[in-house]
């Protein structure tokens, strides 16, 4: 879908200032705010029309089973889906009895804006009824970062071509009708029709508290929300409850010049443990420590939060005002997603919509946590607690299959496994490598050594035996991982693959080390030093294919040897093949769905060499479709160390604009989080030329022609490194900090000591000839010429 032309382009915002029903659900998406615990789409204030109602707590699921035509052992009979938990953001308006509705009367003027900055969603709309009274409806909704509890809403009417009887109702509304999406596999599983239970409301002046509890999961959610109302002097308040809707009603007389203002409070909790009185008194008393804050103590502390991030995350592109705007756009989404879940995982969509159930993958380590390390590494080291907390249950998933260690969940809320196809799910054991190298970022990012003793050890020991006893060694003495499946899920149980082996083999020297500096908590695990001899033993002689015929790395064994799919054959309209080939199909050809070879020349660049990576990159470009919203950045990030700048251009714009442009055609069912973060990665690792598999940072910019500047920011250590590139050099200085930053710039040392810039030259990119990419798929042309 070519974006549409609503959209303005504004570097610090998301700007509509026309509202298209058929895009409905997609905007909603986009407007979608959220601060890691609670999560509201961009649906109208006043409810209808949708495209899919949501508002999420991050970890209230609903289970439902997962139906199987034949039963196997250890495949999870039990699903956890995301649940629609109750909407605070409704606001129902009349005006002289005529409900607000934009699908009648008029709509003479529509306006949304997401300010990066500000951190809230603004709404302005000229509605005229069918009775011919015009009016203008302002809102400003927020989800605070700095009160994780609470969200917030403005809401204003005023009459503009004559007097006018208002109503609102502001409500409380569980257990909405949902739709449902057809049989993608990558949508929610359908739930019944009212997962909640009511156990308690009431409702007092000008507030109203809903309690329910979640029928099979058993999670009880409390709601409460407050309203301060300024008017005319004919203003009234009443308010009514029942078990599954609550409402504040405020009527008024205006005229025009006059306005009646509601500001909104709303304040949500949830409990598997705590009893319904003890979780109302909890949101009861997060609104009353409310009251001295306000309205616009809440706006200015979430400005104030918001600066201070962007003062040290923001990225800055010169050249294109688009990819401007999209990349800030994608860190704010991705810090959103991230910044108070506080115990709680990352979702694929984060609490943006109910694609894949709400569940979180692989993908938070491999491509979120990245991010968040270098630009808010506290919401890192929450995201891996959460890792952790879930570890009793990785365990005893490695116990039912015969393993030792533990292996985590493919994909999942509560830490369960939830997939039902093993060869994409269990098979999958690369998650458990991409946790632990995301413990390993994250200590050597901020050196937290207490962090790593009393949440990384623990990972970082159980994943490695897993490893050990995942993999054997062979008559030639060598260690094979076999059966396994990699990032690319158009190949599955295959052996040794790269991607898997590599992750591993540093997954089992990272242990070893952690284990050595933290002996006394490694002695309390069972470790002993003839058990890090075996792990360090086993990354020393871990498989690695290579084809010797064609002069590439293999994504597997004998994979270069499999018949090559038939992509002239393919059709525009059968993308993404996984909803119209089998998987029996796509198994056994060469054809790969997202970069699996090419991301571990990503992750573990240190393993190939720089002639290695040119063929493969080569090779994989000319066999990979594309069919994951996970394609574009890590193809951006070789492309660029390899020396392919017009084409890096082109999938860092791919990265960036997904969500923006609707290129999966699924933005609907909620944001893709990892591929949000891959626009920094594709701009920082990809044009900046970031590594940090080694102790000290790496930097190698090129900028590509269309480009003139880029300018980034990286929490390291105990500082904040700068990095500011243009075509012909690097400036290197530290926003903050003290003592030295040891570098390396396209090879060459260098050492950062203060606020004075450093300077050094780019080199020339090598001239190459472009690799090729199956017809049809290739990215759209961004660079110029």
């Amino acid at each position: 879908m070519i974006r549409h032309p609503s959209f303005r382009v504004e570097p610090w915002a998301l700007h509509e200032t026309a509202l298209e029903l058929d895009i409905l659900a997609q905007t909603e998406s986009l407007f979608a705010l959220s601060n890691g615990h609670i999560g509201l789409r961009g649906n109208l204030d006043e409810g209808e029309p949708h495209g899919l109602p949501g508002t999420y707590l991050n970890g209230v699921y609903e289970l439902h089973a997962l139906l199987e035509a034949e039963s196997v052992y250890g495949t999870p009979e039990s699903g956890q889906t995301l649940v629609n938990v109750t909407n605070g953001k409704l606001f129902r308006l009349l005006v002289d009895d005529e409900p607000f509705d934009i699908r009648y009367g008029d709509l003479l003027a529509h306006d949304r804006v997401l300010d990066f900055r500000a951190g809230t969603l603004r709404r302005t709309a000229e509605w005229r009824s069918p009775a011919r009274r015009t009016v203008r409806i302002t809102s400003v909704r927020l989800v605070s970062f700095t009160h994780r509890a609470i969200v917030g809403f403005a809401y204003e009417i005023e009459p503009l071509d004559g007097p006018a009887d208002v109503v609102v109702q502001s409500e409380l509304v569980a257990n909405e009708q949902l739709p449902t999406f057809g049989k993608d596999p990558r949508v929610a599983a359908a739930l019944e029709a009212s997962p909640l239970e009511s156990e308690d409301h009431l409702c007092f002046g000008s507030s109203a508290v809903l309690v329910h509890r979640t029928k099979r999961s058993g999670l009880r959610v409390a709601v409460a929300m407050d309203h301060s109302v300024s008017g005319t002097s004919r203003v009234q308040i009443t308010s009514e409850s029942g078990d599954d809707s609550a409402r504040v009603v405020v009527t008024d007389v205006l005229e025009p010049g006059q306005r009646l203002r509601i500001v909104k409070l709303v304040a949500y909790g949830w409990s598997a443990d705590r009893t319904v009185p003890a979780l109302r008194d909890q949101v009861l008393a997060a609104l009353a420590g409310m009251r001295p804050t306000g309205w616009d103590g809440l706006l200015a502390d979430q400005r104030t939060y918001l600066d201070e991030f962007w003062a040290h995350a923001d990225v800055e592109v010169e050249g294109d005002s688009e990819l401007q705007q999209a990349v800030r756009y994608a860190l704010f989404q991705v810090l959103s997603s991230g910044a108070r879940a506080e115990g709680r995982a990352i979702a694929a969509k984060g609490l943006t919509g109910t694609g894949y159930d709400g569940h979180a993958f692989w993908d938070s380590e491999a491509f979120i946590l990245p991010v968040l390390t270098y630009t808010c590494p506290g919401a890192a080291a929450d995201a891996l607690r959460w890792r952790h907390s879930t570890l009793p249950a990785a365990l005893r998933r490695a116990s039912d299959l015969g393993l030792k260690g533990a292996a985590f969940p493919w994909r999942t809320i509560h830490g369960e496994e939830c997939s039902g196809y093993w060869p994409a799910g269990t098979a999958a054991f690369h998650v458990n490598a991409d946790i632990a190298g995301a413990v390993v970022r994250y200590v050597n990012a901020t050196t937290d050594y207490g962090f790593e003793r009393e949440v990384g050890l623990d990972v970082l020991v159980h994943t490695a035996r897993l490893w050990r006893s995942v993999g054997h060694y062979d008559l030639r003495g060598e260690f094979r991982i076999d059966g396994v499946t990699g990032p690319d899920e158009y190949s599955a149980v295959a052996d040794n693959n790269v991607y898997t082996n590599l992750m591993a083999k540093r997954n089992l020297v990272a242990a070893a080390a952690a284990c050595e500096r933290h002996q006394d908590n490694a002695r309390e695990l069972g470790v002993t030093t003839e058990e890090m001899a075996g792990w360090r033993a086993a990354a020393d002689r871990m498989v690695i294919a290579f084809d010797d015929k064609l002069g590439v790395h293999a994504q597997a064994e004998g994979f270069t040897t499999h018949e090559e799919w038939n992509f002239a054959a393919t059709k525009p309209d059968e993308y993404p093949l996984l909803l119209h080939f089998h998987y029996f199909d796509l198994y056994r050809k060469q054809v790969v769905k997202q970069p699996d070879l090419v991301l571990a020349m990503h992750t573990c660049g240190d393993a190939f060499t720089a002639e290695e990576k040119l063929r493969n990159f080569h090779y994989y470009e000319r066999i990979t479709v594309r069919d994951s919203s996970l394609a574009a950045c890590t193809e951006a990030v070789l492309a660029a160390e390899v020396g392919h700048l017009r084409l890096a251009f082109d999938y860092v714009a791919e990265a960036a604009l997904l969500d923006l442009h609707d290129y999966e055609r699924n933005t609907r069912d909620g944001l893709h989080m990892a591929a949000l973060a891959g626009t920094w990665v594709a701009l920082v690792a990809g044009l900046g030329g970031m590594r940090d598999f080694a102790e000290t940072l790496q930097f190698s910019p090129q900028l590509p022609d269309g480009l003139t500047r880029l300018s980034f920011s990286i929490r390291y250590r105990d500082s904040c490194l700068r990095v500011d590139v243009t075509a012909a050099e690097a400036r290197y200085s530290l926003l903050h900090g003290t003592g030295a930053l040891r570098l390396m710039h396209h090879g060459a040392p260098l050492t950062v000591t203060g606020a004075e810039p450093i300077a050094r030259a780019i080199p020339p990119s090598p001239e190459r000839e472009p690799p090729t990419q199956p017809p049809g798929r290739e990215p759209q042309r961004r660079s110029p010429g």
